[in-house]
């Protein structure tokens, strides 16, 4: 369970985000492509969110679980393999979205546009302990 002060950052920073069009105003991220992804949770049925870089491809936005150079998935990419009906935010949008996790040549592929658009995301397979990292596809519904 996130603590307190982490509910505060989050607060804070999706906030900034609304602000400024999904791009955070300053820290380590400033200017970076970032949206809001709400989950449901996959054990607790209760609202999860998480904040995520993106790339686009197409009218579809990418996110990778690199859960910061951990050896586990996110707890995101669980409640998406239990339940793959999300939304995200993008500044102060908000879209209903089915949640796809990409396999084969269009994970490569996906996953090498990540990186291409946000290099620092080249460091993560070395991080993560041999995990493959997941790669999810947002694609707006409705």
């Amino acid at each position: 369970m996130p603590t307190a002060s982490a509910n505060a950052w989050e607060d804070n920073m999706i906030a900034d985000l609304r602000a400024n069009g999904g791009r955070p105003s300053s820290g380590p991220l400033a200017g970076e492509n970032l949206l809001v992804l709400h989950t449901t949770g996959a054990k607790t049925g209760e609202p999860r969110r998480a904040i995520l870089s993106y790339t686009r491809d197409g009218d579809d936005y990418i996110v990778a679980g690199t859960n910061n150079g951990r050896p586990t998935d996110p707890s995101w990419v669980r409640n998406i393999q239990v339940n793959p009906r999300v939304t995200f935010d993008v500044g102060a949008t908000a879209r209903d979205a089915k949640a796809t996790i990409t396999e084969g040549d269009d994970r490569e592929r996906l996953w090498a546009g990540h990186v291409e658009a946000l290099p620092r995301f080249g460091d993560y397979p070395a991080k993560v302990g041999g995990r493959i990292i997941p790669v999810l596809r947002l694609t707006a519904v409705g």
